[in-house]
């Protein structure tokens, strides 16, 4: 399980496909601690698995279906990910519960500067249309935001300097993909009402 909380941001160093497995080797250097092989940590919002550390470089393997789902596969070596280690018991909760469980990736349309801090509107993609209200919880590559303003084709992030510092979100372009991870909670409320009101 997740926050949403972003620590940082790390490198990918390498990536190889083999056999419909895509693997990335990132330099956690930063977030090492005590991260051991079965491991789960959030990259840009996507849950995997530590499958191998060699000193400050950690491989994740990532399967088709992932792949499909997510912006794992359109990254690039060197490309900068957000990173979050998983939660553990009696950790702060700043953010929202969140598995790493990816529902789908959204283009971003427009982004709009504000003072020190942007505006960000992605496209409402059908996936994730009926969890998406304003004043409502989105993981966006993993970091916790609170939804803005919601149109018919679109939705509004309002995002603030420290999150623009620690994150990969302000270096985002229009026509970039991100991923949505929508949270358990809400996804259970919605997909309830739906089906009361079949």
């Amino acid at each position: 399980m997740f926050t949403g909380i972003v620590a940082g941001t790390a490198e990918i160093i390498k990536i190889n496909e083999n056999n419909g497995l895509r693997s990335f080797s990132i330099d956690l250097q930063a977030f090492l601690g005590d991260l051991v092989i079965g491991a789960s940590v959030s990259i840009d919002g996507v849950c995997l698995t530590v499958v191998s550390i060699n000193g400050s470089i950690v491989d994740f393997d990532v399967i088709g279906e992932t792949l499909q789902r997510t912006t794992m596969s359109m990254k690039k070596e060197g490309d900068i990910v957000n990173i979050e280690r998983s939660l553990k018991f009696g950790d702060e909760l700043g953010g929202h519960i969140l598995s790493g469980h990816v529902m789908t990736k959204a283009r971003i349309l427009e982004i709009v500067n504000k003072g020190e801090g942007i505006d960000i509107i992605i496209e409402n993609v059908e996936d994730v249309v009926p969890y998406i209200m304003e004043k409502g919880y989105i993981a966006v590559d993993g970091i916790s935001l609170t939804v803005g303003t919601v149109t018919t084709d679109s939705f509004y992030l309002h995002i603030i300097p420290e999150t623009l510092r620690i994150t990969t979100i302000g270096q985002k372009r229009v026509g970039e993909f991100v991923n949505l991870e929508i949270d358990s909670q809400t996804q259970t409320i919605v997909q309830t009402i739906m089906r009361r009101e079949k």
